[in-house]
């Protein structure tokens, strides 16, 4: 594939898809979808997300097996689609950019609140990354167990879960990302943010303004806050459904 000169950082995220380091596209491509896929990826770098291994990753992984069947044509569009139970997918932009504020790469270990359909976790893994994933709703975490394995992603542990809690057996985590937005970041979280991690999450009630933060933990255990740009995601749940 050539790649227009105005696009340098996608050509090398190219490179990397060609020389194997990323798992293969997952089954259910095709042609049509592989170059709606592409278009978006140019769109991600246009809009400023520069990180190569993040539009890799978004490059291999099939949005349109992760949102509703009568959405498919919608998949490469730059929005949010509903995804059943009341949730939605992010839109392609928001993913790459909070993929990328984690600074991903081969071995990172990243726990994820709000799996919902199970692309986050998806494009989070095609970068290396060892991926926990958590989801209060049962009906959303087996589905996108089962799309997972049908799809052939690795490395992924789907559980059905309050997120507030985080996944205490497996802390602590390199990175964490909520894809739901909580009034206030859960200190169950922080603390099981390793020194030296990174947590990124969308912060405001669902009738407030919301904010994107991304939270740094030094090597001391201090924590530094900076607000990254306004968002808007449906409430972090409490309590299994």
């Amino acid at each position: 594939m050539i790649v227009p000169s105005r696009f340098p950082i996608l050509a090398a995220a190219l490179a990397f898809l060609e020389t194997g380091v990323f798992a293969r596209v997952a089954s259910g491509d095709d042609a049509a979808f592989g170059a709606r896929r592409m278009a978006m990826v140019r769109a991600i770098e246009e809009a400023g997300v520069r990180d190569s291994i993040t539009l890799a990753a978004m490059g291999t992984v099939p949005r349109h097996e992760f949102v509703l069947a009568r959405d498919s044509a919608r998949a490469y569009d730059d929005e949010p689609l509903p995804i059943g139970q009341d949730q939605t997918i992010s839109q392609p932009y928001i993913v790459a950019f909070m993929t990328q504020a984690l600074r991903p790469r081969p071995g990172l270990k990243v726990l994820e609140v709000g799996t919902g359909s199970g692309y986050q976790a998806a494009v989070l893994a095609q970068t290396g990354c060892k991926v926990y994933t958590v989801e209060i709703i049962r009906a959303l975490a087996d589905s996108a167990r089962a799309r997972l394995v049908r799809l052939g992603f690795t490395g992924i542990e789907v559980r059905h879960g309050d997120g507030y809690q985080g996944w205490p057996e497996v802390a602590p985590f390199d990175a964490i990302m909520l894809t739901a937005a909580p009034e206030q970041i859960p200190q169950e979280l922080v603390r099981q943010l390793a020194p030296g991690g990174r947590l990124v999450a969308p912060v405001g009630g669902q009738h407030q303004a919301q904010k994107l933060v991304l939270l740094e933990k030094d090597r001391s255990g201090r924590v530094r806050r900076t607000v990254l740009l306004p968002v808007w995601f449906v409430p972090m749940q409490r309590g299994l459904r």
